[in-house]
Formats: C-alpha cells, sequence, structure tokens
C-alpha cells in the first residue's frame, strides 16, 4: 500500500520468485491442506498450486495426463497461449498477472498453474465443494410439486434456478465482498423485466460492504444494505425452493444468492410476499383460496387474538351477550398479564430446546412440554386453562406463518399489544395496533413502500393479496417493485 493506492505485486517470468511468494502467501508449509505439486513437462518447470478440499482429482490427473505430453517443440515460443489452447483440456481457464489475486482465487477453490518463463499463472476452475444433495427444504414442504432445495453452493443453486427460467436476458451478475473470506456473491435477475436502477443500487450497495467476512451469509448482506436495524420485520423473504425463487423472478424481483446459505434473498418485498406459500399455488383456484384465508386467519389470531380475550377477560363490559363464555372461570393464583408473559418465555424456551435437542429426544421433549409443564402448571393454580388455549391457538398461528422471520416478528408485536392493553386497557390496545400500522407504513425501502397495496391503496393488487386468482388471470406484475415490463 502507498499513498492510500493498493501495489499490484506482478507476476515474473522467474518462476522460482514466484514459486517462493505464492509458498509465504498460502502458507503452504504451514497448512497441511494447501498443495504444491512441482512437475517438469516440455522441459520446463511447472508447479500446481491447489486446496486439497477443493481440487477435482480426476481433472487435474487428465491435465497432468496432457502435459506430461507436451514437448519443447509443442510449446514453441508462446508457450502460455499454446498451454491455454491446445494443452489443457479444461472449459474454465483464465490467466492472472497479480499474485495477490492468484493467492485469493486459490483460496476460493480453483488451482494455479505457474510456469517457468511465463509472466503470468493460469487459473483452472476444477473446484469441486462438499456439498449436501438438493432436499426439499423442512421449512417450505409441500404436498405436490418439486423436491430440489438450494444447497451451500453458488453454482448449484445458480443452476437449479436456471433449469426453470431459460430467457435469454437472465443475468447472474458476481461480487466478492470481505475482506478476509471473500464471500462470492451472486444476484439473479431477468433483465427485461427487473427494474434496471434498482438492480443498479442494490449491486452498488453490496459493494460497499466494508468487513472482515460474512459469517453468517445472506443475514449480515440483509443488514448491511437493507438497514432498518430497530424494527422487527424483514425486508427481504428468504426461501430455499428454486420454484419459488424463479416465480419471484418472473414478476421483477431480484435475487441475492450468497455461497454457504441455503437460502435466497428475494428483493424488493411488501409485508405480503411474507405471507404466501407455495402449496396455494399447487392446487385448485377455489382451494388455494380456502387456503390462504385460513392462513391469514391464523396469522391475525397469533397477533390480536391473546391481547383481544385479555381486554374482554379484564372487562367483562365489553363482552357481548354472544360471547358470554370468554373469561377466565378460573383466574389462577398469579395475575392474567403475568401468565401470558410468563407463558410467553416459556414457549421461547421451549422452541430454543427444540433446536438444540436431537431427533431421537424430541418426542420425549414434547411430552415434557404437554404433561409435566402444561397439565401439572394447570392443576397447581399457576396458569388458568383459558391462557394455555388462547396462546397454543396463538402460537399455532404463529406455526402457520410461512415465513419464519415474519412469524417471530409478530410475536414481538403481539407481546407489545398484550402489555399496551394490561396497562391502559381498550384505549391502549387501540392506540398500540395503530402504532404498528404507522410503523409498518413508514417502512420503505429502495421506492418500494412495505404496506403496499393496502397503503398506498392498490385495489387490484390487494384482492390477488387476499384471493388465490387463477394464474390466467394474473396478468400484471406488481407494480410496487417497478418492473419495466407489467405485462405478465
Amino acid at each position: 500500500m502507498l499513498g492510500g493506492i493498493m501495489i499490484k505485486k506482478r507476476v515474473s517470468s522467474h518462476y522460482q520468485s514466484n514459486i517462493d511468494y505464492l509458498k509465504v502467501e498460502l502458507g503452504v508449509d504451514e497448512s497441511f491442506d494447501l498443495i504444491q505439486l512441482e512437475m517438469f513437462h516440455g522441459e520446463r518447470k511447472m508447479a500446481f498450486f491447489a486446496v486439497d478440499g477443493f481440487a477435482k482429482d480426476q481433472a487435474l490427473t487428465e491435465i497432468q495426463k496432457a502435459l506430461s505430453n507436451t514437448t519443447s517443440e509443442k510449446l514453441g515460443s508462446d508457450a502460455l497461449e499454446v498451454l491455454i489452447r491446445n494443452r489443457i483440456p479444461y472449459l474454465e481457464i483464465e490467466v492472472e498477472e497479480d499474485l495477490d489475486a492468484v493467492v485469493d482465487q486459490v483460496l476460493s477453490g480453483p488451482v494455479a498453474l505457474v510456469v517457468d518463463g511465463i509472466d503470468s499463472v493460469i487459473l483452472i476452475d476444477t473446484r469441486e465443494y462438499p456439498v449436501r444433495g438438493p432436499e426439499e427444504p423442512d421449512t417450505e414442504q409441500v404436498i405436490r410439486g418439486a423436491k430440489d432445495g438450494f444447497v451451500e453452493t453458488l453454482v448449484m443453486n445458480a443452476a437449479l434456478i436456471r433449469r426453470r427460467v431459460r430467457d435469454r436476458t437472465f443475468r447472474v451478475q458476481y461480487v466478492q465482498v470481505g475482506r478476509r473470506s471473500k464471500t462470492d456473491i451472486s444476484l439473479c435477475f431477468i433483465g427485461d423485466i427487473a427494474d434496471k436502477e434498482f438492480v443498479k443500487e442494490l449491486k452498488t450497495s453490496i459493494e460497499k460492504i466494508d468487513t472482515d467476512g460474512l459469517p453468517m451469509a445472506d443475514k449480515t448482506i440483509e443488514e448491511f444494505v437493507f438497514g432498518h436495524h430497530y424494527q422487527p420485520y424483514p425486508l427481504v423473504r428468504y426461501t430455499e425452493r428454486p420454484d419459488v425463487a424463479a416465480t419471484q423472478l418472473f414478476e421483477g424481483h431480484v435475487l441475492i444468492l450468497v455461497d454457504g446459505s441455503p437460502s435466497v434473498m428475494i428483493a424488493p418485498t411488501t409485508f405480503w410476499h411474507h405471507l404466501q406459500h407455495a402449496e396455494e399455488y399447487r392446487q385448485k383456484p377455489i382451494i388455494g383460496i380456502g387456503l390462504r384465508l385460513v392462513r391469514f386467519a391464523a396469522v391475525w389470531s397469533s397477533l390480536f387474538l391473546m391481547p383481544l380475550w385479555f381486554l374482554l377477560a379484564e372487562n367483562s363490559q365489553f363482552v357481548p351477550e354472544f360471547l358470554s363464555f370468554v373469561g377466565a372461570e378460573e383466574s389462577g393464583a398469579i395475575p392474567l398479564i403475568a401468565q401470558f408473559i410468563t407463558a410467553e418465555i416459556g414457549i421461547e424456551m421451549l422452541r430454543m430446546a427444540s433446536i438444540h435437542t436431537p431427533n431421537a429426544l424430541a418426542t420425549a421433549l414434547g411430552l415434557v412440554a404437554a404433561l409435566l409443564i402444561g397439565e401439572v402448571a394447570i392443576e397447581v393454580g399457576m396458569f388458568s386453562p383459558e391462557v394455555v388455549l388462547y396462546l397454543a391457538v396463538a402460537v399455532v398461528g404463529s406455526f402457520a406463518t410461512p415465513s419464519y422471520e415474519l412469524s417471530l416478528a409478530n410475536r414481538s408485536i403481539r407481546i407489545f399489544l398484550l402489555i399496551s392493553t394490561a396497562l391502559f386497557g381498550l384505549g391502549g390496545l387501540m392506540i398500540a395496533s395503530t402504532l404498528w400500522i404507522m410503523m409498518l407504513v413508514r417502512i420503505e425501502k429502495f421506492s418500494t413502500p412495505y404496506f403496499w397495496p393496502f397503503i398506498p391503496f392498490n385495489a387490484r393488487a390487494l384482492r390477488d393479496v387476499l384471493l388465490r386468482a387463477p394464474m390466467p388471470l394474473k396478468n400484471r406484475r406488481p407494480t410496487a417493485i417497478h418492473p419495466q415490463d407489467p405485462d405478465r
């Protein structure tokens, strides 16, 4: 570094100088998984540098066979051109003149070939990351439909999407982020549908990320690019299903793929995007409408059921005749609000425990939660049965929410509404609900209002949100994301 300008370490035609530099920078003698393979072909010294876990053995074996048949006469005066064009039987080859860039590339997976007398390094992308099969994701299962899902390898994820999107304007743009991690990121979009200004602004925002690494992969990207750190609602939608990702591309969204993560980020999104599920589109429209309405009822119950019941239980004058059964028959040993808060904390503890519990013990955990905690808590008078009932319905509503991030956000809002109702009664519930809506209305990122199409109001789009329309009638793309081509 000189005066704030990065000085490149250029590849020298002196073979040993290049070898010594790469050995030190890669730490070949200090790391067992870094390989330096010395060779002699065509009367020239050559050396491979590779990461053992990334190098594809079969490809390197074939390349070595081809190089073993190389003579000095075949190399001629332009050895670099001959090696690239004729002697290395591989598709993905490039030339690099900066040794620091070579180091970064080798640590990313490609193999570097250093040749005596050539002032460039040949990079051969033979990388093969350890990868699991593309299985259906646990959180987005469908009865009918594709059973494949994204994995932790960027190239395979891009291939799963391209299999479904064969448009000639489909683009997969590459970005690298992280001074130390050098994390690979891809932006996927359909060129003549997605908003060009949004794509440009999103790519610029990602390139400006200045940090050592991305240990949490896509979540770190979301926090750097989309901000709004002090409100709980997600500004991107996550999916692990290639068919869902492809559907969003056709609407005009942009996908953000991060190497090492099986989740793909969809942007820009609104609040209502997080309430969609693939199962609704795998059934007949009338069945899909029913499924969606039930899902919406579950989501709203997860938000408002407990505060409303608490309000009616504490204020019997608000209870109409036909709801006379509402209220706590047995009050319990502690106040209702304390019961709800304690139960919420208990549910969260159980959720955390289930994450860390091996599958073989999951049944035992369920029995402990249902029998030893729930039943005994009611019998000893700590909880009233109604509190357990309504909390259970709210929790089921949270589980029915398609987006896990949205369910967590709604849970925090539910507690806020509950506490406001306990403190200020009906006025507290109304004011808290108004503040919640105002918060959602004020959220906007990349010129996309978060609560659209409810606010700003769009009748046609709101109809599509509430009702699962037949596909022949879904002939317009969402205007909130500014697609170049509004018609499907």
